[in-house]
């Protein structure tokens, strides 16, 4: 009889671990609700985790190393509209003092906002696995240090709202930064297939 109820006590606590599991992984990465499935989801998860901690890590041995230089003030560089035949729309927004651009195409919207010394920049687009790896290296390559990220999601949506920082080394248009992200979705087999 005993035998039964520690069986019994170690199941439900299996299942209650599991509960906890699938409610902290992004419902993308969890095809199924079997066990298996949902540790196979979880084990994705953590090590596409690890690979965004590696890369900030990295960033942030690369600014500890590197002589800090003298601020100087952000300097927007106008550009001129994309030509008629690409596939990206831009909207200039200056509402409440913010300079803003947004780039929409078919694979994701791009929202990006300057306020004071960061870049406010918004993706919304379809999930796809591994898509904000390759944000976040877009905006390394391109100087900004990455403040702060939310991931929000919703069905087969999902929302990245980054707060970035200007690096000193960046010459580039909010329009120019709102394309490289749209780029990224375009190194990405699947979305290329829909677009």
């Amino acid at each position: 009889m005993s035998h039964i109820a520690v069986e019994r006590n170690r199941r439900r606590q299996m299942n209650d671990h599991l509960k906890v599991l699938r409610s902290l992984t992004p419902c993308f990465y969890i095809k199924r609700g079997d066990q298996a499935s949902i540790i196979g989801g979880v084990i994705e998860f953590i090590k596409e985790l690890q690979q965004v901690l590696q890369s900030l890590e990295a960033n942030k041995r690369r600014k500890s190393l590197s002589p800090s230089p003298s601020p100087r003030p952000l300097q927007l560089i106008n550009t001129l509209p994309p030509p008629p035949d690409s596939p990206f729309s831009f909207e200039s927004t200056t509402a409440n003092k913010e300079l803003g651009v947004c780039c929409n195409s078919s694979a994701a919207d791009v929202e990006a906002k300057i306020s004071g010394p960061n870049v406010l920049l918004k993706v919304i687009a379809r999930k796809i696995p591994g898509q904000i790896l390759k944000i976040i290296s877009v905006l390394e390559k391109l100087s900004f240090q990455i403040i702060h990220l939310n991931i929000s999601s919703m069905e087969d949506m999902v929302l990245y709202s980054f707060i970035v920082k200007i690096g000193l080394e960046c010459r580039l248009s909010l329009e120019e930064l709102a394309m490289e992200v749209q780029r990224s979705y375009s190194l990405d087999p699947l979305c290329n297939a829909e677009v």
